[in-house]
């Protein structure tokens, strides 16, 4: 009877535990679009999912920002100028706390030099490249009410593009269709050297990760975006690519980094992917 009794109260205890412990949702990771297109003719090579949704730009912006600052004058070369960290700047990661140049720029995703471009440009020449380049919703006013669009707004604020946007917009760069000079369009593009992949395609491209936003713009944390956006040579061929993930909650890892690491899996560690 004891015993009965004993493994009873136990059985209850671990109903209980089992009823009242918070579930832990486990991160789910959906592929929005992927799209493939030759840079060249335009032609759709692999498109699947919902290449029209648009989300915040976030650091895939750079690739944008990188021609605008090298068509400029702002930007020299992969090495100049060199910027020193000062305190107020953006700094949520330890690499962004020093002297930075463009290639570091973007190897480690610098938010602050990034802003820097753009309040050197000045709001009027940093719109009008926006729009000229017709990049996304090409609004960059930033949060509403801030007055930020020079430091915030394709970070999960007012710019949103879509995956067939940024195929798009990387197909103008290589063709050569966009306005800023053949100097400045080279320099930029040898910044997002990615390396030559398994299957022979040298690819060059850029991540980014931002949060998915309510209907008045404040962002939703935890629902975040994840971007892989560039392009890829072998031989005379060149593709223009994005991908574009969105998760439930927010992963372990990086957003861009999974849609990076997910993509480059997929298409390039053989050869027939595509």
């Amino acid at each position: 009877m004891i015993k009965d009794h004993v493994l009873k109260h136990t059985g209850l205890i671990l109903l209980l535990a089992v009823l009242f412990t918070p579930m832990i949702a486990k991160a789910e990771t959906t592929t929005v679009c992927t799209l493939i297109s030759d840079a060249k003719t335009g032609r759709t090579i692999v498109e699947e999912g919902q290449c029209a949704t648009r989300a915040t730009a976030a650091s895939t912006f750079k690739i944008a920002i990188s021609l605008m600052g090298f068509d400029s004058g702002i930007l020299k070369d992969a090495h100049h100028p060199v910027w020193s960290f000062k305190e107020g700047y953006p700094d949520w990661r330890a690499a962004w706390r020093g002297d930075t140049d463009p290639q570091y720029w973007i190897e480690q995703s610098v938010v602050w030099y990034s802003q820097q471009i753009n309040i050197r440009l000045g709001e009027a020449r940093f719109r009008n490249y926006v729009t000229s380049f017709d990049y996304g919703n090409a609004d960059v006013s930033g949060d509403a009410g801030k007055q930020n669009g020079l430091t915030r707004s394709w970070l999960s604020s007012s710019l949103q593009i879509s995956p067939a946007e940024q195929v798009e917009f990387i197909s103008k760069m290589i063709r050569g269709e966009l306005p800023v000079s053949k100097q400045a369009r080279e320099i930029a593009m040898g910044l997002f050297d990615i390396g030559v992949q398994a299957n022979g395609w040298h690819v060059f491209g850029k991540t980014g990760a931002g949060l998915s936003q309510n209907a008045d713009g404040s962002p939703i944390n935890g629902q975040p975006w994840g971007w892989f956006v560039g392009w890829a040579t072998r031989g005379s061929q060149t593709i223009a690519f994005a991908r574009l993930t969105h998760d439930s909650t927010r992963p372990a890892k990086s957003p861009g980094f999974g849609a990076r690491d997910t993509f480059l899996a997929e298409y390039f560690a053989t050869d027939g992917a595509f």
